[in-house]
């Protein structure tokens, strides 16, 4: 293979991801409930800077403003019959930063769910939802993306959807999903079904994880499950910073740079090879975790007990896929840092 992250891949024993979009987007004035992907029109410089931030805070890839860029999620905006256009800019923008950047990042197309269920329980058809995501792959395709970035998926048929769409458009792509009921997606995929699933498809990721869910430490232990299956394929963590907490009627994420520190380095420890942060993380928490992973020294694989000394206790007493994988206790310590 010969993409931009492939190569970075094989020069590298881990490499940096960026942060939260909506989070640094809502700092910079975006509105709850409207559409992040057509300020790639009506404020390009603000995703512009978006971009620079993540490039010059150490990442080495970053996502596109275009998650809910497919014709479903658009449709509630009124804007189905612009995909192509918003999808083409949010990578268009995202190239002319990398190529100024003055090494080698890669620009990855964010392709989100589309927000629907599948059948039988829902209306979304396989067929459909590949037209969908073909038709935002091409977009980002035509804007320069390296590398289309499936992400936040919680059902296996809307990822095998997604790759499906990505081997259309001719395209090397990434997937994850987000585990964040009691150690599943919300459709119920454990971390082994994960892995099947991705070794199974004939068209499998260059790298696969997870993203989002209910906080880092969480996050973690779902890699340890995807460890523990044997894939060789490098791994994705994408953890948020903390927990979502309300303050003076705000969403304020309660993870600091310094534990977003401690997760990047659990995560390179685990064997994560792709690490960045997901909501609630900013450009001081990539500083911080670029830092760390640069000046601390590779350890032991980390185990449970490690992570929640560090990080704070998991959210269920399961990771999903024990005896007791419907447990919902919770155990959330104080967390450091």
């Amino acid at each position: 293979m010969s993409d931009a992250l492939t190569r970075l891949l094989a020069a590298r024993d881990w490499l940096m991801a960026d942060g939260a979009t909506g989070t640094n987007l809502f700092n910079m004035g975006l509105s709850s409930g409207d559409a992040p992907e057509i300020w790639n029109v009506e404020r390009p410089d603000s995703i512009r800077s978006l971009y620079r931030a993540a490039v010059q805070a150490g990442s080495d890839i970053f996502l596109t403003n275009s998650f809910g860029g497919n014709a479903s999620r658009m449709k509630l905006h009124g804007a189905q019959d612009r995909v192509m256009e918003l999808n083409r800019l949010a990578a268009s923008l995202g190239r002319e930063i990398a190529d100024a950047a003055g090494r080698s990042v890669v620009v990855a197309g964010s392709m989100g769910p589309t927000g629907e269920i599948f059948e039988p329980m829902g209306t979304m058809t396989h067929s459909v939802a590949v037209e969908m995501f073909h038709e935002q792959a091409e977009g980002l395709k035509a804007g320069g993306a390296d590398v289309l970035w499936v992400e936040t998926m919680s059902a296996p048929e809307e990822f095998r959807a997604a790759a499906e769409a990505a081997q259309l458009a001719r395209m090397p792509w990434c997937g994850t999903m987000s585990f964040d009921t009691a150690g599943r997606t919300m459709m119920g995929v454990t971390s082994a079904a994960m892995v099947g699933m991705v070794e199974k498809l004939p068209n499998p990721p260059i790298a696969f994880g997870a993203n989002c869910g209910v906080g880092a430490s969480d996050l973690l232990r779902t890699i340890l499950g995807f460890a523990a299956h044997g894939s060789e394929r490098p791994l994705i963590a994408k953890g948020n910073a903390g927990i979502p907490k309300y303050h003076e009627g705000h969403i304020h994420y309660d993870g600091t740079p310094e534990l977003m520190a401690e997760y990047a380095v659990l995560a390179r420890d685990a064997g994560v090879r792709i690490i960045g942060g997901c909501c609630g993380t900013m450009p001081e928490h990539l500083k911080a975790m670029r830092a760390a992973l640069e000046s601390r020294p590779r350890g032991p694989r980390p185990t449970l007990e490690s992570i929640s000394a560090l990080l704070g206790g998991f959210s269920s007493a399961s990771d999903g896929t024990g005896d007791d994988a419907g447990a919902g206790r919770r155990e959330r310590r104080g967390r450091r840092g």
